[in-house]
């Protein structure tokens, strides 16, 4: 049996981040190539973990990833 799971490195890793499906944004913790099947069939999937503002993480594709705008300056500081 092989491993389920995998770490990749990515250049966003630790960045801000947006998921251009839910248009939620969060940074960037992981991505990992998980083997997603409960069957013998293996399949695997790059999966992206972002952490939203709520200090909850979630999953999504690595291709819906896009790097999101910095905040707004007056917001940073307060």
């Amino acid at each position: 049996m092989s491993e389920r799971y995998e770490y990749v490195p990515h250049r966003l890793l630790r960045h801000r981040v947006r998921d251009v499906a839910s248009g939620v944004e969060g940074e960037l913790m992981a991505v990992i190539n998980e083997n997603v099947s409960d069957t013998a069939v293996e399949r695997w999937m790059e999966l992206a973990y972002i952490r939203a503002e709520s200090g909850r993480e979630f999953t999504t594709s690595v291709a819906n990833l896009a790097p999101a705008a910095d905040p707004p300056q007056a917001a940073r500081g307060r």
